[in-house]
């Protein structure tokens, strides 16, 4: 064989040694997840809960609003931007108040039926979760229903609560946090079989893991306004030890937890604000107090005689 013909065949053999580990490397990396996707293993611990004070409101309220089975949602942001629809590519899941719609305001949410089994008709709400399918420009794609959903009320470790006023605004997170430094960012993310980490990125679950959401509403409040400009001064989070500021008042503490059935290896996002890059840290929830006084009084009772409640199976409304 002349030296050109043999050249010929090693530049041929390095080609196809070239394109198999084009593809091979991939795989051997595993799918592309996106930018802001970590493995549980490099998430940190979740921090200790400060040590309850005597006199603690120690107690638990838990209940069902469902996980939005009904697909009620929309764009709408009737804390932020009352009466008018928001961008098309930031869609809201809701559960609890089925009275909003896209020109709603919260005094229309009024006398509205609910998908809470106790009767409350709060509106809670937040950006959908999808799935991310090739060639997409960061909307679109698959929402995701979550296959649970868990609403509690938890007390604070330094004292009693208070009552939540009704027409209350409370909201956690950033939508903006991306490109606002981050500051207000409050999103939590886990796995499934990883409850002892968490993480303000979008978690690679193992095979046979989901995927968990976790919303940690702030609880001192005020005591005078149900809303502010900003939408965030009259209820703020505890200070470090988990007592209140100085001029607020303790009351219940929502926690609302969201396990996904993401597919292993899939891609997902939340819907985001242009210019966000879908990043899992400007996830945000809103909650506006409209749950009826009797059950309020049912709450604060529970937490502040330290009883663990569970009224998911109560069934007063409606679902």
């Amino acid at each position: 064989m002349s030296m050109g013909r043999v050249a010929v065949a090693l530049e041929g053999v390095l080609v196809a040694a070239v394109v198999l580990a084009a593809a091979v490397i991939p795989a051997l990396r595993g799918p592309d997840l996106g930018p802001y996707s970590i493995s549980m293993d490099q998430a940190g611990p979740v921090a200790a809960a400060p040590p309850a004070s005597a006199g603690a409101s120690t107690g638990s309220y838990t209940w069902n609003c469902g996980r939005n089975e009904r697909g009620h949602r929309n764009t709408a942001n009737i804390v932020v931007t009352p009466k008018r629809p928001g961008p098309p590519h930031h869609l809201h899941d809701y559960i609890g108040n089925l009275g909003v719609q896209a020109d709603s305001t919260v005094d229309s949410l009024l006398g509205q039926p609910t998908t809470c089994t106790n009767g409350d008709a709060s509106s809670y709400y937040w950006p959908v979760l999808r799935l991310v399918e090739p060639g997409q420009d960061g909307h679109g794609g698959p929402v995701q229903v979550p296959v649970s959903l868990t609403m509690t009320y938890r007390g604070n470790p330094r004292g009693p609560v208070l009552a939540m006023p009704r027409l209350l605004r409370v909201q956690v997170g950033d939508a903006y946090a991306h490109t606002n430094g981050g500051k207000l960012a409050r999103a939590w993310w886990t796995c499934s079989d990883t409850p002892d980490r968490m993480t303000m990125d979008y978690p690679a679950c193992e095979d046979g893991a989901q995927v968990v959401r976790i919303f940690d509403f702030p609880s001192c409040w005020d005591g005078r306004q149900l809303d502010s400009p900003g939408h965030r001064q009259q209820v703020v989070f505890p200070a470090e030890g988990g007592g209140c500021p100085v001029g607020t008042f303790a009351v219940p503490q929502l926690r609302i937890t969201m396990t996904y059935a993401v597919p292993p290896g899939t891609r997902y996002q939340i819907d985001a604000f242009d210019g966000q890059d879908n990043s899992p840290r400007t996830d945000h929830g809103f909650l506006v107090n409209l749950m009826p006084d009797a059950v309020m009084k049912r709450v604060v009772n529970c937490l502040n005689k330290g009883e663990q409640c569970d009224e998911t199976t109560t069934r007063r409304a409606a679902s």
